[in-house]
């Protein structure tokens, strides 16, 4: 009888898997990584941040939910219909873009977040005070940018943000603000528990485009294809400081998005850092 149960429950296991598998493939879930997967309502299994954009103008469905992120203090958009967004920028290193960057966020009065790793502050202490100096949030990319889903202990996960926040110090003479992106968006459930820890909030975003490939930017066109159709109300947009793409269309963008109605808040008002 135990074993003609346990067969039926595993028939009963592989069929819930293929169902899985079929729903999330209809669904298109793309991860950061390009690849597929389910979308998760609470999950301990390390995984890729990913999104599924399924109406235009309405805000994707991410691999994890909103409800399961905000319990880490984590979030990848604010919900809601009001036409917010919200600009952050990952630099892991500088090749003569941000300044077009930080002019054109300028020019229309956005405040933005730069998540930044520990190269950056290292190279380009200039840069890192202008954003300071310009009202733009400076936040953590970790000091090295590993995968941090594979860190399994507080004090190795801890070293990779103190870094940043003493370098942070040593540059501006002011303490880093709490507020971390996990490098290529690997995370797990254990990460968002330490980074709560600590103090951190984790952001994620809804909004972002292949731009980082140095040496394959897209073209004008191809970022105007993904940027404009899928902006909608409290996106988080990720976007990369290395992108020559980014650094010529910016201002346009920014442009266009106003056109649309949206107007521009920023991460540390939201999260009241």
């Amino acid at each position: 009888m135990k074993q003609q149960l346990k067969r039926v429950l595993r028939r009963h296991r592989a069929v819930l898997v293929s169902l899985f598998a079929i729903l999330a493939i209809a669904g298109g879930l793309t991860l950061a990584s390009g690849q597929v997967g389910p979308a998760l309502g609470a999950s301990a299994e390390i995984t890729n941040w990913g999104l599924s954009f399924q109406e235009e103008g309405k805000a994707p469905v991410g691999n994890a939910s909103s409800e399961y992120l905000q319990q880490y203090n984590a979030l990848y958009c604010t919900g809601g219909e009001e036409k917010v967004l919200y600009l952050t920028f990952d630099a892991g290193f500088e090749n003569g873009n941000t300044g077009k960057i930080l002019d054109a966020l300028k020019k229309h009065g956005v405040k933005a977040t730069f998540f930044l790793v520990g190269n950056y502050f290292e190279t380009q202490p200039d840069l890192v005070r202008r954003m300071v100096e310009e009202g733009h949030l400076v936040g953590n990319h970790t000091y090295s940018h590993p995968d941090m889903s594979k860190i399994a202990d507080q004090a190795s996960f801890q070293a990779e943000l103190l870094k940043n926040e003493e370098l942070y110090r040593s540059v501006t003479g002011q303490e880093m603000k709490k507020v971390y992106r996990p490098p290529q968006g690997k995370f797990c459930q254990s990460n968002l528990e330490m980074a709560k820890d600590l103090g951190y909030h984790t952001v994620f975003w809804s909004l972002a485009y292949v731009d980082w490939y140095e040496n394959d930017q897209p073209t004008r066109e191809e970022a105007f294809e993904k940027l404009l159709p899928r902006v909608h109300p409290g996106a988080v947009v990720l976007l990369h400081s290395t992108s020559a793409t980014n650094g010529e269309i910016l201002e346009e963008l920014l442009t266009k998005w106003e056109e649309m109605g949206y107007t521009f808040g920023d991460l540390e008002s939201l999260l009241s850092l």
